[in-house]
């Protein structure tokens, strides 16, 4: 088995393509998958969308969700 650091070493040299492929591959040996989460997600990012496209929905600025938040904390 080669140690860790070695094995970090190398990984350090792949292309940053490679890298997050193996990151994500370790990702999901920490933790695995949730299929129906994933569904659920997916189900919840399809109905924002829809909703974002025939204007139900706005959308509101990084910046000020940001300093909206930064208020919020503050008190």
């Amino acid at each position: 088995m080669i140690p860790a650091r070695e094995l970090l070493k190398e990984a350090e040299a792949l292309p940053v393509e490679e890298r997050v492929i193996l990151v994500d591959a370790l990702l999901k040996t920490l933790n695995t998958p949730d299929q129906s989460i994933d569904k659920a997600w997916m189900k919840t990012a399809g109905k924002r969308l829809k909703e974002m496209t025939t204007g139900k929905a706005r959308s509101v600025p990084a910046q000020d969700v940001f300093e909206n938040a930064g208020r919020r904390l503050k008190k």
